[in-house]
């Protein structure tokens, strides 16, 4: 137990006391504007299941390296379980204590007695805080994981209703060549796979158990952190306590992960908000997932696009925050550390809002097929041209550049590429007449792509069957990681 342990001194500027790990080398409490700003039990307080857990496995340590014996072991363990009990029925929701490692000391102190007060031998809140953490974190990552695959898989199922249906593929936000429905929304669907193997890869990194690290210089007792770490689930035991008790990258990993996903939600979104428009109109969202105007009775709002895009920018804010902090710290912990379970609360809390919104909003949109093939411009053949002129013979240079003359002569007259003139085609080159007689169909344009990763229908399927594989592999959690086998 540290300095200050007997608990009950009072805030100097009055309040109700308090049970503190520290005090003894100072005359009285602290301030309350020092207690309000130090204290992060209304932020940290959701950790009390995994400090629960965390003492409950040091307790153990302590047993087995004979600080404390199998009586005291088990008081303590019996009594963290009725402190979990207490905790999970909301007893002590507005506590007056600095932080959750006191709450749940002092709640133990109330269920035990004095012997409550051998729990910290050996340990610290520097290396109880980044446990809890970890632990909370583990869940948080399975959590979002399991969302976006969920938004992934919904993309997948709505890219294979979509097969048939033709629009515009648009570069630079100009229309460029055609391809399908499916096709777009499969190009959502790709960056998901990637968050996912990120995700799975933050938590192989964060695979490792502080705890036994003390405050700075290791535990002065002897105690199996590998074990500990097992009791834990974790893969392994922090190799540096200095560098552990400070480590947040796996806090800034997670964060990362989590603002690219957003980001990928965003893009998704702002694509779908354009092709909602009423001048597009490839698209109509359901009402259950728009919003009306307080003064404009006939809009229809598409406010979780909108939010969406909002909450990327939030993400990304709680990233810059935490890489800020960290870039001008020493190693060891710092109390600015304090600071990072506001944004990745904040970050996993916004992306589990978030995701199942899109996917309903997904789920339920209706594809106007009229409206996107009316968008369809014969310009979008361009590069079929250029391409029959290469096949017959012309380099592609010079191929690009006669049927940039062609496109020309189609706006100059105001008609479809297919519809110049014979005579005035064949004056560009000879070949282009025949070229343009087997354009055929949008779709035969499409179909003219069948390379990997193409818009053709063979194309696509085999990316619905590899993302539907990809997004049906569950979360790799556990112990091991195992980045490795998320597709």
């Amino acid at each position: 137990m540290g300095p200050g342990a007997d608990g009950g001194q009072p805030r100097s500027g009055g309040g109700p006391p308090t049970h503190q790990m520290w005090g003894g080398r100072f005359q009285g409490g602290p301030s309350a504007a020092l207690d309000d700003l130090n204290r992060s039990l209304p932020v940290d307080y959701r950790l009390w299941p995994h400090d629960i857990r965390a003492a409950q496995a040091w307790a153990r340590a302590l047993g087995r390296a004979q600080v404390l014996d199998a009586a005291e072991v088990d008081s303590i363990e019996a009594g963290l379980e009725r402190v979990a009990t207490r905790l999970s029925a909301g007893s002590v929701p507005d506590a007056p204590d600095e932080d959750v490692h006191t709450l749940v000391e002092r709640l133990l102190y109330e269920e035990i007695g004095p012997v409550a007060g051998k729990l910290n031998t050996g340990r610290s809140r520097n290396d109880q805080v980044v446990t809890d953490a970890r632990l909370w974190l583990r869940e948080a990552l399975v959590a979002v994981d399991a969302e976006t695959a969920a938004l992934g898989r919904t993309l997948v199922g709505r890219a294979a209703e979509g097969v048939d249906l033709v629009l515009p593929g648009y570069t630079h936000g100009q229309r460029a060549q055609p391809v399908r429905w499916g096709y777009v929304l499969l190009a959502h669907a790709w960056p998901l796979v990637r968050d996912r193997r990120r995700l799975a890869s933050a938590a192989t990194l964060m695979n490792e158990c502080p705890l036994g690290c003390g405050a700075v210089a290791g535990s002065g007792i002897p105690v199996d952190r590998q074990i500990l770490a097992d009791d834990l689930g974790f893969a392994r035991a922090s190799r540096n306590a200095l560098d552990a008790t400070g480590d947040r990258d796996f806090v800034t990993d997670t964060l990362y992960v989590l603002a690219m996903i957003a980001t990928h939600v965003s893009r998704l979104a702002g694509e779908l908000m354009t092709y909602a428009s009423a001048e597009t109109g490839f698209i109509r969202l359901a009402d259950e997932y728009c919003t009306g105007s307080s003064l404009l009775p006939q809009k229809r709002n598409p406010d979780v696009l909108e939010l969406s895009r909002a909450k990327a920018a939030r993400l990304l804010g709680d990233l810059t925050a935490m890489l800020a902090v960290l870039r001008g710290l020493p190693a060891g912990y710092s109390k600015d550390l304090q600071e990072d379970k506001v944004w990745l609360f904040d970050a996993v809390d916004t992306m589990l809002l978030t995701i199942p919104a899109v996917r309903g909003a997904v789920e339920t949109l209706r594809p106007n097929g009229e409206r996107m093939r009316a968008a369809l411009d014969t310009a979008l053949l361009a590069t079929d041209v250029a391409d029959g002129l290469v096949k017959r013979g012309t380099p592609f240079r010079e191929a690009h550049g006669l049927t940039g003359r062609l496109v020309r002569e189609a706006e100059e007259r105001g008609v479809a590429i297919p519809a110049v003139p014979t005579e005035r085609a064949a004056s560009i080159h000879p070949d282009l007449p025949d070229v343009l007689a087997a354009l055929g169909s949008w779709e035969d344009s499409i179909e003219r792509r069948p390379t990997v990763g193409g818009s053709s229908r063979a194309a696509v399927a085999s990316q619905l069957e590899a993302l539907a594989s990809a997004f049906a592999v569950p979360w790799p959690a556990g112990p091991s990681g195992g980045a490795d086998r998320v597709p």
